[in-house]
């Protein structure tokens, strides 16, 4: 997770300088935060007070005293923050900051798998609605989902939901049979193994780096296949200096910036998410003037995914 100084960030425009000033003021007032995910578009990422991961977020968001926390992701990650502490008000900029893969699987999914699979133990990844979540066992993210699979015992059918691809990965990194739910990431689906492969020919010393949402054949093209936190130290470790990026381009932004000397290549670069993509400081300051969207969730869907979810972060 890094941590960013939103008022002091290099190459503000001095045109959006009041904004951000506002901005500040109110968090002050409200006793608020912000966070936001990797994906994020340059200029919230910069006003963010954490970036991380889904992991990362979710545990901060956990541990905050902060009275309001405004979460600049897509909606599953706001309800996860809402679950994980659900005394704290949370807002997003936009509601419509939805997840096509979260909306793959539903409740009722859930339920006609465990019928067909008694004794199975759901593994649900965090890229899911809260309804889901409070129906699983227990909750994984990209950074840790192969440590929670090789928690259960090996004689236990596993059911992992819902990408398809991340299952995958962590079927060859565990050698487990795993039940897989046939969801997935559009953005990450858009990119190619031709892609990494014409990387590769241009720029034969750059380290390529993957994101298990991405489909297998680019996988195992990849030096390394990680979370987007992990992919942020790999490249602070690598001594190369050209990287080829294989996930949402958003996530260039941080590297960039933490990299000032290294050259960074999309895999794709047509590989954005519009639903990461519609947050905005204008929409964050609209949040914070207004205290809303705010992001509410049932009790008993509450208690049943924060099962899930503390089982997660007992075993990351």
């Amino acid at each position: 997770m890094k941590t960013f100084e939103p008022l002091v960030y290099a190459g503000m425009d001095p045109q959006v300088a009041p904004m951000v000033e506002r901005i500040q003021f109110l968090k002050e007032k409200h006793r608020a935060i912000i966070l936001a995910h990797n994906y994020q578009i340059g200029e919230v990422q910069d006003v963010a007070d954490l970036i991380g991961d889904s992991l990362e977020l979710a545990r901060y968001a956990a541990s905050t005293d902060a009275d309001v926390i405004v979460f600049c992701g897509v909606h599953f990650m706001a309800e996860t923050a809402k679950i994980m502490n659900p005394s704290r008000k949370v807002v997003v900029p936009d509601l419509k900051a939805g997840c096509p893969m979260s909306d793959m699987i539903t409740p009722e999914e859930v339920d006609r798998l465990r019928l067909k699979n008694p004794g199975a133990v759901v593994v649900t990844y965090v890229n899911s609605p809260a309804s889901v979540k409070a129906k699983s066992d227990i909750c994984c993210t990209s950074a840790n989902a192969v440590r929670i699979v090789s928690s259960i015992p090996p004689e236990t059918p596993v059911i992992f939901i819902p990408d398809q691809f991340l299952g995958d990965y962590v079927q060859r990194e565990t050698g487990r049979k795993l039940i897989l739910f046939e969801g997935f990431c559009p953005t990450h689906m858009r990119i190619m193994a031709s892609d990494i492969d014409r990387a590769r020919t241009e720029n034969p010393d750059a380290l390529v780096i993957a994101h298990p949402e991405c489909q297998p054949d680019v996988a195992i093209r990849a030096d390394v296949v990680a979370s987007t936190s992990r992919m942020a130290s790999a490249v602070r470790d690598s001594a190369a200096r050209q990287v080829v990026v294989g996930t949402e381009i958003g996530m260039i932004h941080r590297l960039r910036k933490e990299n000032p000397t290294k050259e960074f290549i999309p895999a794709c670069s047509t590989c954005d998410c519009a639903n990461m993509k519609v947050n905005s400081l204008e929409k964050i300051l609209w949040s914070l003037e207004d205290l809303a969207p705010e992001i509410t969730l049932p009790e008993d869907v509450i208690r049943g995914a924060r099962k899930a979810l503390d089982r997660m972060i007992e075993l990351s």
